[in-house]
C-alpha cells in the first residue's frame, strides 16, 4: 500500500518494503527523517537512529508527537502513511523551509499538494501533457513522471541553462578553395555547395565519433576491475 509513494521518494526498495519487520521498519524510519523530513536537528536524531534500544518506541511515540502526527504509535501503517505524505509535500512542495523550522511550517508552505489527487483525471491529463510535451518517457505512476519533469525543469528551464544553451559559438572561417572535392558537377556554384555539404558532413561525423569514443569510456570504466572467482581457477590438467 505504500510502493507509490515509496517510489515517488527514491527508497531502495519500494516493492519489497515489509512493516512489520521491527528492523526494517526502524531503519525506514530513520531514512525518512535522515533524507526526506528532516524535523530534527543532526544532533537531535540521536534516540530515533538508536535502533537497538529497548526505549526506541518512546523515543519514536515522541515524534510522532513532534510531527503533529494525528496517529498512535499502535497505528502503524496508518502513521507511516502520514509520514510517507508529509515526506512527498516536502519533496515536491514549493517553498520548502529550511531544516530547522517545524514539520507544521513545513506543511503550509507545501500547502499547493496538499490535497493534490493523483487519481484525478484533470491531473492526469496535466502531467501526461507536460511530459509529451518535454518528450518525457511516460510511466505507470503519475508522481514519477512529475518528478520526471522537475527534474527536467530544473536542469534544463532555468533562466541560467537557458541563457547558456542560446549562447552561440562562433566558427572559424573555412577557405574552401583549399579543400578538394574530388568531382566536377560542372557548376561553380553547385561545386561550392558540395563542398559546403562535405565538409558539414565531416563535422557530423567527428561528432559521433565523440559520441563513440564516451560510450566506450563508460563501458570501459564499468568493466574495467573484473572481479575474479578464484574457486573456478585450476592448476594442469
Amino acid at each position: 500500500m505504500f510502493r507509490r509513494k515509496l517510489t515517488a521518494l527514491d527508497y531502495h526498495n519500494p516493492a519489497g518494503f515489509n512493516c512489520k519487520d521491527e528492523t526494517e521498519f526502524r531503519n525506514f524510519i530513520v531514512w525518512l527523517e535522515d533524507q526526506k523530513i528532516r524535523h530534527y536537528k543532526i544532533e537531535d536524531r540521536g534516540n530515533l537512529r538508536n535502533i537497538h534500544s529497548s526505549d526506541w518506541p518512546k523515543f519514536f511515540e515522541k515524534y510522532l508527537r513532534d510531527v503533529n502526527c494525528p496517529f498512535k504509535i499502535q497505528d502503524r501503517q496508518e502513521a507511516i502513511d502520514w509520514l510517507l505524505g508529509l515526506a512527498v509535500r516536502l519533496e515536491y512542495g514549493d517553498n520548502v523551509p529550511d531544516n530547522s523550522k517545524t514539520a507544521d511550517n513545513a506543511t503550509k508552505n507545501a500547502e499547493p499538494l496538499i490535497n493534490l489527487d493523483v487519481n484525478n483525471p484533470d491531473f492526469k491529463a496535466g502531467v501526461m501533457a507536460l511530459a509529451n510535451l518535454l518528450q518525457i518517457q511516460r510511466h505507470d505512476d503519475y508522481l514519477v513522471m512529475l518528478k520526471a519533469i522537475r527534474i527536467l525543469v530544473q536542469e534544463r528551464l532555468t533562466q541560467d541553462a537557458v541563457a547558456k544553451a542560446n549562447q552561440t559559438k562562433e566558427g572559424l572561417p573555412v577557405a574552401l578553395d583549399k579543400h578538394i572535392l574530388g568531382f566536377d558537377t560542372g557548376d561553380a556554384v553547385l561545386n561550392e555547395a558540395a563542398q559546403i555539404l562535405r565538409l558539414l558532413h565531416i563535422e557530423e561525423l567527428r561528432e559521433l565519433q565523440t559520441k563513440i569514443n564516451e560510450a566506450i569510456v563508460a563501458v570501459q570504466a564499468i568493466i574495467a576491475d573484473p572481479k575474479t572467482d578464484h574457486r573456478l581457477g585450476k592448476v594442469g590438467r
